[in-house]
């Protein structure tokens, strides 16, 4: 279960809008994500990726009546409540930023960005949402994924939980660690 030396460090969305309050997207877990992200960083100089979601300029189909539910997120990509502020240092120290409009980050951008790496290994927001969305898909891609429970953070600490424990089930496509882990095999 440990990230191999050519693994890529995915940071998923670690953006103002899921940080702190009063955004109604903020996760109460952040900042523990963002201790355990940190923790990693040295471990992955150079195989870092930053991702980050945005709304759609013009939502389509099912995103319409979610942008009904969420209008305080309809902001241009380049409002300050979509800032990857908190690691902005690890975007200016060169990290690539790869930027979506779905909840899932994994697709030819972030592919590249990775520079196709075999394994990929999570952090970030939320762990019921876009971590997990991007776990999937990444995986169905044929790519060995690794979760870092403690450098996650869920919309609740229950749907953390529950994101963690559906991750579980596609093992040995999914696998769910912790920092420590991670860094002991570095």
């Amino acid at each position: 279960m440990n990230a191999g030396t050519d693994a890529a460090l995915v940071i998923i969305d670690m953006q103002d809008v899921f940080a702190r309050p009063p955004s109604p997207w903020a996760s109460p877990d952040y900042p523990t994500a963002l201790t355990g992200t940190r923790r990693l960083l040295h471990a992955f100089e150079g195989r870092t990726v930053l991702t980050r979601y945005v709304a759609p300029t013009v939502p389509d189909g099912a995103w319409r009546a979610y942008f009904e539910e969420w209008p305080f997120a309809r902001v241009p990509e380049d409002d300050p409540l979509y800032e990857i502020t908190d690691l902005s240092d690890v975007a200016a120290a060169g990290a690539p930023v790869v930027t979506r409009t779905t909840f899932g980050k994994w697709g030819p951008e972030l592919d590249a960005a990775t520079g196709g790496a075999g394994e990929l290994v999570l952090t970030g927001v939320a762990t019921d949402c876009c971590v997990i969305s991007t776990a999937l898909a990444a995986a169905d891609a044929g790519r060995h994924v690794l979760v870092v429970e403690d450098a996650c953070a869920g919309s609740t600490p229950e749907n953390h939980e529950r994101a963690l424990e559906i991750m579980r089930l596609y093992a040995p496509l999914i696998e769910v660690t912790t920092t420590a882990e991670v860094l002991a095999s570095h």
